[in-house]
């Protein structure tokens, strides 16, 4: 599967969705949890809000339009979040998160903070990209080879971009493999250049 492994140093980049504004505020949503001793209701309701942002394009539109009243975006959120029944620390973290002016941000923290509980458990999060959706077997095998490469406790962060053509590209932390097609293509393409 993998045979080409670089590292990179970029500063820029901080582990998967911990660093940064994101980072800061999924750090005092977990803490908070703990705190409380609810991380166990939290955890879930954060993947479950994620998940209704993705899928809900008007509820995007709601948190990523700048021009909508603040007070307005608050409202409107925090009722939709009542409506489907999330639990009153998550509803009070939203609406910091909106009177704030980071409800565009939204999405990116609620990654965060299962980034963040991840790292807590000792797990790492992988992210892969593939041309097409993997299967059940190449995510089991995936997860084998990055077991032999010494992470055994690996969280896959899955996206698919038709773009890279075949193959993989995944990143755990600053370790890149990069097997997709249109690589092997562009390194191709030099290669023939430098030939000629």
């Amino acid at each position: 599967m993998a045979t080409a492994v670089t590292s990179t140093q970029s500063a820029a980049r901080s582990p998967v969705g911990t660093g940064g504004l994101a980072g800061r505020y999924a750090t005092a949503l977990y803490d908070l949890a703990a705190d409380r001793r609810k991380l166990d209701e939290v955890l879930p309701q954060v993947d479950m809000l994620a998940r209704l942002i993705d899928e809900t394009p008007e509820f995007q539109t709601v948190l990523s339009d700048t021009r909508l009243d603040i007070r307005d975006s608050r409202k409107a959120v925090l009722a939709v979040l009542e409506k489907q029944g999330f639990d009153t620390l998550l509803r009070d973290f939203v609406g910091v998160v909106a009177d704030n002016r980071r409800l565009p941000r939204l999405r990116q923290i609620l990654a965060a903070v299962l980034a963040v509980a991840a790292a807590r458990r000792g797990e790492i999060t992988a992210e892969v990209v593939s041309a097409e959706p993997l299967t059940t077997t190449q995510r089991a095998q995936l997860q084998g080879k990055l077991a032999e490469a010494g992470y055994s406790r690996v969280n896959l962060d899955e996206r698919v971009d038709p773009q890279i053509l075949g193959g993989l590209v995944v990143r755990v932390g600053p370790r890149l493999v990069d097997t997709s097609l249109q690589s092997r293509l562009v390194r191709l393409h030099y290669a023939m250049k430098g030939a000629a």
